[in-house]
């Protein structure tokens, strides 16, 4: 099957790669210059584990390439994935201009029927407006040209990325049309339709034929109306950032009456019907998805007059979190004190400095006349991009830590997780370590003679 995939970014880039390994066909398009030279070369302009294993892979394989022209690629494309960003607007609802460009130039240009994916997180009803806008330009054209509209959201983990593509947990796919609402199909009751048999009007067999690699081990593909599709991402995102907010409202709860936020949550996650996962306290979620679908979420709630008020809630919490946070390490800090960083990317295993809590914290450092020191091992070169001068840039975690009178942890990368506690304190100026991740256990870091400042545990 010829793909294209419209956007280069974490999903894009992940998506063309995996589907090229999968035995699919596809050109990748970004209008980004120099990122496309990057890709033909081989070389993953982001960091995510594996990745760029893939493309090199792809590249050699003849499966993958990439180009700047959309154009170029169109006449034989089947399927065509629109994974361009949809930032936030002022009032924090999703920006779709470039989800719009995209369905305007393939309308503009399509002479074959194919079906339009959108791969980016969107709004209900966004599909619905792809396929207006798209139906009036062709009308225009005079073509006899069908572009059905398809929802598949991602549900994509940065620093799992490519796992989660391969083999998901499930694949959304949102068709309106010929089909039963809540219909699925996956793993060994999956029916095959060669892609030589199936008309190209019909998106659902396309669909299937695309995904049929990964059902054929067993992944459920789940059909729905595209509407549905639309909100399962937003809705799952909310509800996963509610469950952090949840356990993170009880921490300061934990710390007024000397109960420990971690016995808390084990005593919690054992119950089947709760879970352990996204029960780990800390100063609050961050990255490119949470905080922006949470809000955009709310901002369509509000377009339909609705009451959201457990949504609002935790973002409410999840600000108030890292603002505690703060608060607290600059109560501790003496004058002209000099901070360690572990930590810049949002999360673990990415170089994503997006909603990232060093972004607010080490300007808030400096403006109070502190020295920072900050250490990342993937996300330094784009920080630099982001974060005030001023700020020194070190070369492993201990050479943060050198001479700190205190060491702020931000990132839980396994490199920090495994650190020589005694050897920190030997070379630390003082003694004080906030863990924002919960990652130390407070009696091994005050064994080591450091005084430990963690989220949810009384000093």
């Amino acid at each position: 099957m010829r793909i294209a995939v419209i956007g280069t970014g974490y999903v894009g880039l992940v998506s063309a790669a995996c589907f090229a390994e999968l035995g699919h066909h596809v050109t990748g398009v970004d209008i980004d210059e120099a990122k496309i030279a990057m890709l033909k070369e081989g070389k993953s302009p982001i960091y995510e584990p594996g990745l760029e294993e893939l493309i090199t892979r792809g590249l050699k394989s003849g499966l993958l390439q990439f180009t700047t022209d959309l154009k170029e690629c169109l006449p034989e494309v089947h399927i065509l994935f629109s994974a361009v960003a949809t930032p936030p607007n002022a009032d924090h609802s999703a920006d779709l201009r470039a989800v719009f460009t995209v369905a305007r130039t393939v309308a503009e240009h399509a002479d074959h029927d194919l079906v339009f994916v959108n791969k980016s997180t969107v709004p209900v009803g966004t599909g619905k407006k792809c396929e207006e806008l798209m139906a009036e330009i062709l009308k225009k054209r005079d073509m006899n040209v069908s572009i059905p509209v398809v929802s598949n959201p991602e549900f994509l983990r940065e620093g799992m990325a490519v796992g989660d593509t391969l083999m998901p947990d499930r694949i959304v796919v949102g068709v309106n049309g010929k089909m039963d609402s809540g219909q699925w199909t996956g793993g060994k009751d999956a029916v095959h339709s060669p892609l030589s048999t199936v008309h190209s009007l019909d998106a659902r067999a396309l669909m299937e034929e695309l995904y049929r690699p990964i059902t054929r081990v067993g992944k459920p593909l789940l059909f729905m109306s595209r509407e549905s599709a639309e909100i399962v991402k937003y809705a799952s995102n909310a509800f996963l950032a509610t469950k952090i907010s949840f356990i993170n409202m009880l921490t300061e709860f934990c710390e007024k009456t000397r109960a420990n936020i971690r016995d808390i949550a084990r005593g919690m996650g054992l119950d089947d019907r709760i879970g352990p996962r996204f029960l780990h306290a800390g100063i609050g979620y961050g990255g490119s998805c949470f905080p922006k679908d949470v809000k955009a979420l709310l901002a369509t709630a509000k377009e339909h007059g609705l009451d959201f008020s457990i949504v609002e809630a935790t973002d409410r919490i999840n600000a108030r979190q890292r603002h505690r946070f703060f608060e607290k390490i600059l109560k501790t800090l003496k004058p002209n004190s000099t901070v360690g960083i572990w930590g810049l990317a949002f999360k673990p295993k990415t170089d994503d400095m997006r909603e990232a809590p060093s972004l607010d914290l080490l300007p808030v450092l400096l403006k109070n006349g502190h020295c920072v020191k900050a250490y990342d091992p993937f996300a330094m070169e784009n920080a630099k991009k982001l974060l005030p001068a001023g700020i020194s840039f070190a070369q492993s975690p201990m050479d943060a830590a050198k001479d700190a009178d205190a060491l702020v942890l931000l990132t839980e990368w396994d490199l920090f997780r495994g650190a020589d506690l005694r050897e920190l304190k030997a070379i630390m100026k003082g003694i004080d370590l906030f863990d924002g991740r919960n990652v130390y256990e407070p009696s091994e870091v005050r064994e080591a003679g450091l005084r430990y400042h963690g989220i949810g545990v009384a000093l």
